[in-house]
């Protein structure tokens, strides 16, 4: 099995398409005036889960691979990587032009040290549980190195592909200033930091991608997105980024402005505590997904701007999630499976996040009264973003309203949450033995059409024991003036594309 990809065929590209457009767009422009509703709650690329926080430091921090607009494996600080025929062995070699913004180049040294500061538990690194095939990490020169697994691990090089496995500096772990600076060596570079206010970048000159069409990115955090159109409005701002459906589908009435809009893999959901009486039994969990109806959620809170969905989003993966257990809404079902369990009704606190995705109080209303009818009593609150996650990530709750992010495979996405061994049971309070097992098959194994299979499974029987209960994916939407163009959207909701950007 060999996947080697050239980062000088996608440079030579991007210097062709900009030659084409030279003649119509500036050199350099000032910076790009941006805004959007939420802000980063921290800088340490290894910890972050919240999306605001992921947004900002993918323009600063590098991976070893990204994902592109189609999903694909692309080159990053790695200009080529190989995996041995028995994907065991996962062999990177960096690009020579890689450097931190400090002006010292990115080594191996610096890959080996960021992957054992993830792996560390100490570090409470946010993904460490995508990459505990690791055993150990060879580097015999500067450029190359050389991951040893203890299982063939096809899935790693999706998982390596996200800021949350950035490379940071061994120099910077050494000092423990990780997370109080943001040194990468991504095109951007964070110049201030204004908490709930403001961000300033600049474009990175010795980026090792190509030089950059603006010359930095100036953020202003308003939290109400009615004031973020009006501001685009008024030419106030170039670019923004906007969660509420409600306000993005006003977008296309604007004669200067222009809607990027485009299907998430990430997906909306009502995480159970099943830790919790009366949801540790399993009738009571499936009575709550009986009662559910997903199709009114989707028209009543995203404003119909959104598709039912089962756990996985992915296309290469994803299943009807009419064939899914309970997907139609029963009520009956749901009063006779209650009955069955003994429970005569309960009462019990959801969590949710104002500001992001802002339609998770919608949802909490609509669910609250759904579940009402089988004797469901829903208490919603609501929780700044930062409160929101730090309890989340306690797992101290009854019920969250919840925008988890999706991956193109179905491992790095949940192994996470439903592995003996996930990072994150804390926030699932689900150990499942057939779902451990079929997540540690579906990771070793190469064959694609059987990796559907075990996954497909995988699916069946996670929706069947309701930890979770899955509503929708929606839309991930920015807006800007028509005076700025280049900007590629993905599914993965990443802001990558702004690496693209020219003003007019």
């Amino acid at each position: 099995m060999n996947w080697t990809t050239s980062r000088k065929l996608l440079a030579g590209l991007a210097m062709a398409t900009a030659l084409t457009t030279a003649v119509a767009l500036p050199v350099q422009a000032a910076s790009l005036r941006m805004a959007w509703s939420q802000d980063a709650t921290g800088l340490d690329p290894h910890k972050q889960t919240a999306f605001s926080s992921l947004r900002l430091l993918e323009l600063i921090y590098e991976p070893l691979v990204r994902l592109d607009a189609q999903l694909n494996v692309a080159p990053a600080i790695a200009e080529s990587w190989e995996f041995a025929p028995d994907a065991k062995t996962l062999t990177f070699k960096l690009d020579p032009a890689a450097k931190f913004t400090n002006g010292a180049q990115v080594t191996a040294a610096d890959v080996k040290a960021s992957f054992e500061r993830v792996l560390d538990e100490a570090t409470s690194a946010a993904a460490r549980s995508n990459f505990l095939s690791i055993e150990s990490i060879d580097t015999p020169d500067d450029a190359t190195v050389v991951f040893n697994l203890s299982t063939a691990d096809v899935p790693i090089l999706v998982a390596m592909a996200t800021v949350n496995a950035a490379i940071v500096p061994a120099s910077e772990i050494e000092a423990g200033t990780i997370g109080t600076t943001a040194l990468g060596s991504g095109p951007f570079k964070l110049d201030s930091w204004e908490p709930n206010a403001k961000e300033v970048l600049s474009a990175n000159p010795d980026w090792a991608g190509g030089k950059l069409n603006i010359d930095g990115i100036t953020i202003s955090v308003l939290p109400d997105e009615t004031a973020i159109l009006a501001s685009l409005r008024a030419g106030q701002t170039d670019f923004a980024l906007l969660n509420d459906p409600l306000v993005a589908t006003m977008v296309p009435n604007e004669p200067n402005l222009q809607l990027n809009r485009v299907a998430n893999l990430a997906y909306n959901v009502l995480q159970l505590n099943p830790s919790r009486a009366p949801m540790d039994n399993l009738l009571v969990r499936q009575a709550m997904s009986c009662a559910i109806d997903r199709q009114a959620i989707v028209d009543a809170a995203l404003a119909g701007e959104g598709q039912v969905t089962g756990p996985l989003t992915m296309p290469a993966f994803a299943q009807d999630p009419s064939t899914l257990f309970c997907y139609k809404q029963d009520v009956e079902k749901a009063k006779a499976l209650m009955a069955e369990a003994g429970v005569d009704g309960f009462s019990a606190t959801v969590i949710a996040a104002t500001g992001e995705p802002p339609v998770a109080a919608s949802e909490a209303q609509v669910l609250q009264a759904q579940l009402a009818e089988i004797g469901v009593k829903l208490d919603i609150k609501m929780m700044e973003l930062n409160v929101y996650v730090d309890t989340w990530l306690k797992g101290d709750f009854d019920m969250a309203v919840a925008l988890n992010g999706g991956r193109p495979d179905p491992y790095p996405m949940y192994n996470r949450y439903f592995t003996k061994d996930g990072n994150l049971l804390k926030v699932s309070n689900f150990v499942d033995d057939e779902l451990d097992t079929l997540m540690k098959q579906g990771q070793a194994e190469t064959d694609p059409a059987k990796r559907v299979e075990i996954f497909h499974q995988f699916e069946n029987h996670l929706v069947e024991q309701s930890p979770w209960l899955w509503l929708s994916t929606s839309y991930g939407y920015t807006a800007q003036l028509k005076t700025v163009s280049g900007f590629e959207s993905s599914p993965t909701g990443t802001l990558f594309g702004l690496v693209g950007v020219s003003v007019q």
